[in-house]
Parts: structure tokens; C-alpha cells; sequence
């Protein structure tokens, strides 16, 4: 029997690109605000565009939490966070000043960009993703792969070995994560052609 895989509804965008991409890979996934529907997912993909305060409240009035930290925290099924998704793991953010999941130790900032002639925000493109280790998520992607990005607040971790790759934005900032069961990823493997669809395999195949 193929692996359920939920995309939890909480009114932040993407989640239907993600599930049109999935769908491109012969994978019917579950999408559903339904906190029911986590207990029965064999893995999470969380994505999202949007406010991270609004974000969490989202999560809070779906009553999604409780059963989200079961699943990911206790359970251990495999996660996978895209975006907003990937920043939602972490432990706070400057957007909204308000605690996330608290899954990674890591928190959210803001892009502190010098040369703003050359680097705008919100970072919007293609660029590389530097493999910081070896990790089933990216099985087969070569380093220096490019992906779709779309964002103005990135992650700084607190834990390098929670680190699975980083990518130059007149900085080096974390753009991937790997902790046990919790992956993530800023990019958008849903709109990153080849190398996302690998992405995307490899994360239902864990």
C-alpha cells in the first residue's frame, strides 16, 4: 500500500502547487485542515507562502498543533517543510516576533543585505544549493543543483548539524535542514523542474 502523505490546509498558500506537483508523480496526496486526517498521515509535507505570525495562528484556530507535534515529535514520521513550512519548524521569528513548532533549533531573520543594488528582497530565483552532508532527501541531487526561491526571511541555525545545505545571497544562510525525521527546505522543489521533482521522489521514498 502506497505511503499516505498529508499536506496539512491552513490557509497559507502553495499547498495546491505542491499537490498539482505530487499528483505530476502519480502521488494522490490527502490535503485537509482535519486534525484527524494527521494521525492517520505515514508522512507531512507542510508548505506555505505568507506571514509566519499569521501562519501559527492559522495552525492554532485548525487546532493542527497538538496533533502535528504527536506525528512529527513523538511518532517520528518523516516531515518535510517547504518555505514558510521550513521556518514554522523553528524555535522563533523577527515576522511577528512570535515562537514557532519549535522542531529545529534555529530561529528566522530578516535578510540584512549591504549591497541592495545587487541583491533585492525578497530573494526571487534560481540559485545553488551547497551540500553541507550526505542525506537521503537529496539522493542523487549534485551539489550545486539550483532551486526556485521566493522569500525575505531565512534561517539561522543553532545546531550545524541540523545544516543539510546553504546557499549565497551576498551571504551564506542555511536553505535546507536535516534533523532525524525533520527535513526542510526554503527553495521550492514544486517549482524547481528536475532537481525538485528528485527532491520530492526521495522524500516518499524515506
Amino acid at each position: 500500500m502506497p505511503a499516505r502523505i498529508l499536506i496539512p490546509d491552513f490557509g497559507m498558500g502553495n499547498l495546491h502547487s505542491v499537490e498539482r506537483s505530487l499528483h505530476r508523480m502519480n502521488v494522490v496526496p490527502v490535503v485537509s485542515s482535519d486534525p484527524a486526517e494527521i494521525k492517520k498521515a505515514d508522512k507531512i509535507i507542510l508548505p506555505g507562502v505568507g506571514h509566519f505570525k499569521k501562519a501559527m495562528e492559522n495552525l492554532k484556530s485548525f487546532n493542527l498543533i497538538d496533533e502535528l507535534n504527536e506525528s512529527v515529535l513523538i511518532k517520528k514520521i518523516p516531515v518535510l517543510g517547504i518555505c514558510l513550512g521550513l521556518q514554522l519548524m523553528t524555535t522563533k521569528s523577527e515576522e511577528g516576533n512570535i515562537s514557532g513548532l519549535g522542531w529545529i533549533d534555529a530561529s528566522v531573520v530578516k535578510f540584512s543585505i549591504q549591497d541592495t543594488l545587487t541583491y533585492k528582497v525578497p530573494h526571487i530565483g534560481w540559485n545553488k544549493i551547497l551540500l553541507s552532508k550526505k542525506s537521503n532527501l537529496i539522493n542523487n541531487i549534485p551539489d550545486l543543483s539550483e532551486f526556485y526561491f521566493l522569500h525575505s526571511y531565512h534561517l539561522v541555525s543553532d545546531n550545524k548539524e541540523d545544516i543539510l545545505g546553504e546557499t549565497n545571497y551576498e551571504y551564506n544562510f542555511t536553505s535546507a535542514i536535516e534533523k532525524d525525521n525533520i527535513m526542510g527546505v526554503q527553495f521550492h522543489p514544486e517549482k524547481s523542474y528536475t532537481a525538485g521533482t528528485k527532491l520530492l521522489s526521495n522524500f516518499i521514498a524515506i
